[in-house]
């Protein structure tokens, strides 16, 4: 547990210090093409003399960024979908539920490269396109847990005295759907960079001078005989901070798993 949360705050570390990067990461320096690693950058240099170690911290920078925006807003507006569709029921039910079913008819990666292509590359069509896509699996669950909830004694007592709907659904109901909720946005940061990472693979990301772990694998690929450390600096930091959040999702789904605790 303490290993993935210290990995998950070395991936906050490196996003903040990405700040100070400057423009260094830039820099060509054709004296150092593909060069090993030395004093100044530990992770030694790429196509055009970049220091790798820079562009990794902001590679990680882009990553972050990214991954909150698109867990807050996927949340956000899937939450609060799910809440009205499982509380009103009938047809407004009917019909979030036939949505959500279009959407998860496709699937999601497929469904951001296709919006990330019509919208164009850059960050913040990359954040619009995994929204689109993410905040499914939140109304999904917010709605079954509401439906299990609109009628518990506690709902229906409220209701008696005059609360409101919009009183009761965040008084009432939103705090007991946040466990769950917090475990998808575990999930959803790791598909999040992935996603990211994937996109910009592919050239449908982040663009230069802006740097992302997908391009940077990309770049790397070129050269992977000559200067594997290219491939294997991103790759590894892509590969830990996912399996980190997945772990730490994995976790804390276990410790709410009542059955699991009680056998």
């Amino acid at each position: 547990m303490r290993l993935w949360l210290g990995i998950l705050l070395l991936w906050g570390l490196m996003a903040v210090a990405g700040w100070g990067v400057g423009n260094g990461a830039m820099a060509v320096q054709l004296d150092k093409l593909l060069a090993l690693p030395d004093w100044q950058s530990w992770l030694g240099y790429d196509q055009l003399g970049r220091p790798v170690g820079a562009r990794l911290l902001l590679g990680a920078q882009t990553s972050l960024v990214v991954a909150l925006s698109v867990v807050s807003l996927s949340a956000l507006i899937g939450t609060a979908i799910g809440l009205v569709s499982g509380y009103v029921g009938g047809w407004l039910d009917r019909f979030v539920v036939r949505v959500i079913d279009v959407f998860l008819a496709f699937p999601g990666l497929l469904l951001a490269i296709g919006m990330a292509a019509v919208l164009g590359p850059g960050v913040e069509n990359v954040i619009i396109a995994l929204v689109v896509v993410g905040w499914v699996s939140y109304a999904r669950l917010a709605r079954a847990q509401t439906l299990s909830l609109r009628s518990r004694e506690h709902v229906l007592a409220a209701r008696a005295l005059g609360a409101g709907h919009g009183r009761i659904l965040l008084r009432h109901v939103l705090p007991l759907i946040m466990a769950p909720l917090g475990v998808e946005m575990s999930f959803g940061v790791a598909g999040a960079v992935i996603s990211e990472a994937g996109l910009s693979f592919l050239g449908l990301g982040v663009q230069p001078p802006a740097d992302s772990w997908g391009s940077m694998i990309r770049e790397g690929t070129r050269y992977m005989l000559v200067a594997p450390h290219l491939v294997l600096a991103p790759g590894l930091a892509l590969m830990l901070v996912v399996l980190a959040a997945n772990r730490l999702g994995d976790h804390w789904r276990d410790r709410l798993d009542v059955k699991r605790l009680d056998g």
